[in-house]
């Protein structure tokens, strides 16, 4: 049977990624034009920029729980051949579609994470049409902890049965 103590820990490690992964979307950056009449100039101004730093923690940890996952299988190619069942079949569904999600995730956190972090820094003249202070879309962090929560449902599955295939479970 499958090893509960692994299967808890990945889950602690997914809900953690899920979990920053929301904050990062509830905060995001947001910009304003600030206008400086003193010195005849408009630039933006950004507040907090923690959302960068949720992203990327939500990115270490789900990527830290697929390797664990990924190691405790042995990425599906390695050992033993498994002989041919049901199990087997359904392990190798789940594992290429923990991939695929794994993947969207992955890109959705580190994109949004870039691009949170990214601040347009010039200047206009005041009687100039005011700079645009471009922010991250709302959504992207939220797309990326949807995906996050796909791949942990997906990658439990996965372990499970993959470990009723390795043990002859059908």
């Amino acid at each position: 049977m499958a090893n509960k103590l692994l299967l808890i820990t990945i889950f602690i490690f997914d809900l953690i990624a899920f979990g920053l992964a929301v904050a990062a979307e509830q905060r995001r950056s947001t910009g304003r034009v600030h206008l400086d009449n003193e010195n005849n100039y408009n630039y933006c101004v950004y507040d907090s920029d923690i959302a960068t730093g949720y992203g990327v923690g939500a990115f270490l940890f789900l990527m830290l729980s697929q390797v664990i996952i990924m190691a405790a299988s042995r990425c599906f190619c390695c050992g033993k051949p498994m002989s041919p069942s049901g199990s087997r079949a359904c392990a190798v569904i789940l594992f290429l579609t923990c991939w695929v999600f794994f993947i969207i995730a992955e890109i959705c956190l580190l994109a949004a994470s870039v691009r949170n972090a990214y601040h347009t820094k010039y200047m206009r003249n005041f009687n100039e049409r005011p700079p645009s202070c471009e922010t991250i879309r709302k959504g992207v962090f939220a797309a990326g902890a949807a995906f996050t929560l796909f791949t942990a449902i997906v990658s439990e599955f996965y372990y499970i049965s993959y470990s009723r295939a390795r043990n002859g479970n059908f």
